[in-house]
Order: C-alpha cells, then structure tokens, then sequence
C-alpha cells in the first residue's frame, strides 16, 4: 500500500492502529461470500457433513481474500473521511 494518495496526497496511515476498524468492515464483506460459497457447496453437494461444508466453503473463500482486505481498507478510509474530513 502506498503511504499516500497519488492524486489528492491523502496520507493513509495515520497513526498506529488506524486500520483496525477495516477489520470490523472486513468481516462484513466477508461474511456473505462465506454464507453464498456454503450455500453453493450444500447445493452441489447435500450428502456432506456440515464441518466438511464450511471447511470447503473457507476454501472458496480465499481467493477473495485479498479483495476483501483491499475494499475493506477502502471503505474505512472513505468512512473516517465522512466522519471528520480532513
């Protein structure tokens, strides 16, 4: 991640801790892919157990994991710039 905005020179890290909050949106994004990936796994395939369904559905779910990680830094970014701009 770059230390500031290219274009507008917004300075992303502000102090230490500031993208805990991402965290917090990160699970949000996160927690309908996982619901959608164990749904379509349960679809595909009844006869599974519930432990091997959400065991494949995690594994659907990581190749969004950089995605997620980089939208969910985004959006708290533009959160914090709602709340108090600079």
């Amino acid at each position: 991640m770059h230390p500031s905005c290219p274009v507008c020179g917004l300075r992303f890290e502000r102090e230490q801790g500031y993208f805990t909050g991402a965290m917090y949106v990160s699970y949000m994004l996160a927690l309908p892919v996982v619901a959608v990936s164990a749904a379509l796994v349960y679809v595909l395939a009844p006869s599974l157990s519930f432990e091997a369904t959400i065991g494949i559905a995690a594994l659907l779910f990581l190749p969004f994991v950089p995605l997620i990680f980089r939208y969910s830094r985004i959006l708290w970014i533009h959160l914090d710039q709602a709340v108090d701009p600079s």
